[in-house]
């Protein structure tokens, strides 16, 4: 029992998968693909079932007697395309196994096998290639009648004592369903789950690797057992699979820099009182399951996922159901839907007076913090006006033009007009920021900005909060967290977690000012969702998510919409993303 409870708790870490090493992806009844053979071995299949049936001295594949057709032949379908692979060198995988599942008569079948083979020895003289029997059999002692390259599928769990037997053992095949009648869905029982551990460690005590057949087939599935140690993944979608199981290990993350929760006092959150100071933090592609997997890999909560005032927003564009930076940018800086890739304009090409030009009027200073560089498409939308994000001399142009007093970015040594910063000054230090009685300041961050451990976004929130304290004037700040975006394009799991811990912790530093300025209201939220992640697995013990993306692009969901401080009530509940600019103007009596 204390073996068994060691397994419960490897499986539960998913710690089982034979330290490291993927399983092998096994393409069960491969010749019911619509392209058989060819479809399993371009996917990376490394092992292909074929079921055969010696008629006459014809062997053909098939799966039940009745449905033998004599154009299928074990030689046309699996024979000739594999030694062609072999000739040109196409997708070779290391190892390579044929299994064939003898229907009929084994001791005639097999002797026309190795006649038909022997007319192939590039695939019976390579030590990469297995053709392992199945099915109807010899009997374990006649294996030694066989050719060294004939190799047995051994379907028990019996010991083999004389060695030169067991060298004939290809592998150990068994049906799932003598041990478990589980679909595929949720997770085994633990009475199940204690039968099938024990049946592997009896099969790996043999020393030979171990499939089982008639299993469920889906990712559950594969993840289970390949976490399990099964050896050979048994499948009807051999491309599916394979790319599933070879993707996990870089769709799995474990993380281990954390972001320390703050628990803000509530004191003034949702009264009715005035508001002056607006922090708007943008978490670019940051969507509800990359939020549930940075909280998740977080030990299970952010310092924003302790508001309790959340909306959602709907993303969609003037032109496009899926939004883009410029468009959702925009409306948040606007309050107007404009077509895609705008910036500040509206469809017709007309400026539209953006929320920083606006409170500049009414006396506020403005900033932006951005890890992207300044003239990206969202923190441009806060101050540029222009029919393209790609206009980047125009939008710099804009910028240098722009009512903002400080802004924070990446550094671009490539773009000439990037670096043109105006009558910024410029800090060399973001310390030194929260001590500048400078008019305008500017600070340009490494252009690469470690994941995760690092601090610099929160360092720059917290700077950019004293300095507009001792302005002593009431401040718009824009903070966009940039990069979950990049990972979510690249698909990058680890990436998308760390980079949100790093954006949590400067929502940190936002609640505290908050919580030490009353009339400060902070709304945290995103521009659009990008990569389409799920999240189907994980360990909430060790900080591991799993997820898995339909996308390398933005997708058209609802984003959240969080809010702390006075008047944070007013941004609950389902709308377009254009009304926050809306609702941002209605809590500071800001007329339009």
């Amino acid at each position: 029992m204390g073996k068994l409870f060691l397994f419960l708790v490897l499986i539960a870490n998913g710690l089982i998968a034979q330290d490291g090493v993927l399983p092998r992806i096994h393409s069960h009844n491969d010749y019911l693909q619509n392209v058989p053979f060819w479809k399993a071995y371009a996917a990376g299949a490394s092992s292909i079932e074929a079921d055969v049936f010696l008629v006459g001295d014809s062997l053909f594949v098939a799966h039940a007697e009745e449905e033998i057709d004599v154009k299928r032949s074990l030689e046309r379908l699996y024979f000739e395309p594999l030694q062609e692979a072999l000739a040109l060198g196409l997708n070779r995988p290391k190892k390579l196994q044929l299994l064939i599942d003898v229907k009929s008569e084994p001791y005639a079948t097999l002797d026309a096998i190795i006649q038909v083979l022997d007319r192939y020895p590039s695939i019976r003289g390579d030590d990469g290639i297995t053709v392992a029997i199945s099915g109807n059999r010899p009997k374990p002692t006649e294996y030694l009648n066989y050719p060294d390259y004939i190799f047995f599928d051994y379907q028990s769990l019996d010991v083999v004592e004389d060695s030169a037997i067991l060298e004939k053992i290809a592998l150990i095949s068994l049906s799932f369903r003598n041990f478990s009648e589980w679909n595929g869905k949720g997770r085994l029982t633990a009475q199940d789950l204690e039968k099938v551990l024990a049946t592997i460690e009896k099969a790996h005590a043999l020393g030979k690797p171990f499939r089982f057949w008639a299993t469920p087939d889906s990712k559950t599935a594969w993840k289970a057992f390949s976490d399990l140690g099964v050896d050979f993944v048994n499948t009807d979608m051999p491309f599916e699979c394979t790319q599933y199981i070879n993707t996990l290990p870089d769709r799995y993350y474990q993380n281990t820099k954390f972001s320390e929760v703050y628990h803000p006092t509530f004191a003034t959150d949702g009264t009715n009182q005035a508001v002056e100071n607006i922090i708007l933090m943008i978490g670019d592609g940051n969507g509800l399951a990359q939020i549930s997997a940075t909280a998740m890999a977080n030990k299970g909560a952010l310092s924003l996922t302790q508001l309790k005032n959340m909306g959602l927003l709907k993303t969609q564009s003037a032109d496009d159901f899926t939004t883009d930076s410029a468009g959702a940018g925009t409306a948040l800086a606007t309050g107007k839907k404009v077509p895609n890739r705008a910036i500040g304009n509206d469809s017709q090409g007309n400026p539209l007076e953006n929320i920083t030009e606006l409170l500049a009027k009414k006396g506020f200073v403005s900033g932006i913090i951005t890890t992207d560089e300044i003239s990206g498409a969202t923190p441009s939308s806060f101050y540029a006006h222009r029919q393209d994000r790609s206009m980047s001399e125009g939008i710099m142009d804009d910028f240098a033009k722009s009512p903002l007093t400080l802004f924070i970015s990446t550094e671009n040594p490539n773009n000439r007009h990037e670096n043109s910063t105006g009558d910024f000054s410029m800090l060399s230090a973001v310390d030194e920021v929260g001590k500048s009685k400078k008019d305008k300041i500017g600070f340009l961050m490494p252009g690469k900005i470690a994941s995760g451990g690092n601090n610099e976004l929160a360092k720059a929130t917290d700077n950019a909060l004293r300095f507009f304290e001792n302005t002593h004037k009431p401040f718009f700040l824009m903070v966009e967290g940039a990069k979950i975006d990049s990972y979510g394009h690249e698909n990058d799991i680890g990436g998308i977690i760390s980079e949100g811990i790093g954006f949590d912790k400067a929502i940190t530093e936002a609640l505290k000012f908050a919580d030490q300025n009353s009339n400060t209201l902070v709304i945290i939220t995103a521009d659009h969702e990008t990569g389409g992640l799920t999240l189907p697995q994980g360990n909430l013990e060790r900080n591991e998510i799993e997820g898995d993306f339909t996308t390398h692009d933005h997708t058209a969901l609802m984003v959240p919409i969080f809010a702390y401080g006075p008047q944070s009530n007013q941004f609950q509940g389902v709308y377009e993303n254009s009304e926050v600019f809306h609702k941002i103007l209605k809590v500071l009596k800001v007329q339009e």
